[in-house]
């Protein structure tokens, strides 16, 4: 694993987010096709820029949701 690996996963990551409203944690690796370690070194990416914002999932307590941040 090294940064320009952990760079395009959060790519995919972004890209995921940006065709969706709100993505939880199952379907974001679904989508992407992620193993988990990586999910989650792109989302600590993200989160590091502030390009995203980490949410409860209130439905599914096992769950966390996703979201791109605007502005």
């Amino acid at each position: 694993m090294n940064t320009e690996a952990i760079g395009s996963w959060a790519g995919l990551v972004w890209n995921a987010l940006s065709a969706t409203d709100t993505v939880g944690l199952k379907q974001l690796k679904k989508i992407t096709k992620l193993k988990d370690k990586e999910v989650f070194a792109a989302i600590g990416w993200l989160a590091r820029e502030g390009k995203i914002a980490i949410l409860p999932n209130e439905e599914d307590e096992k769950d966390i949701l996703f979201q791109l941040v605007q502005g």
